[in-house]
């Protein structure tokens, strides 16, 4: 994350929860692998892919918070409704 640069809070989005936007910087091959798998999962785009990724991060490295739990589930299985409540 840009730490120079102020976090952008977005208005939420009825049923869903603030939204936050940030500009990382992230190497030229982590960027080429994720184009990659974007382009072999059209139903997968960056966003969902950056959100299924930190919120993995943080829920196998302990972190105990139930709405970073459904956020990672959501978005490995966005069919499932009861995820997104």
């Amino acid at each position: 994350m840009d730490l120079q640069t102020p976090v952008r809070a977005q208005a939420p989005v009825e049923g869903e929860g603030l939204t936050v936007s940030f500009r990382a910087e992230v190497p030229e091959a982590l960027l080429a692998s994720m184009r990659g798998f974007i382009e072999q999962h059209p139903n997968w785009d960056q966003y969902r892919l950056f959100q299924a990724a930190l919120a993995g991060f943080l829920v196998q490295n302990g972190l105990g918070d139930r709405e970073v739990t459904r956020c990672y589930l959501a978005n490995l299985f966005p069919a499932q409704a009861s995820f997104r409540q």
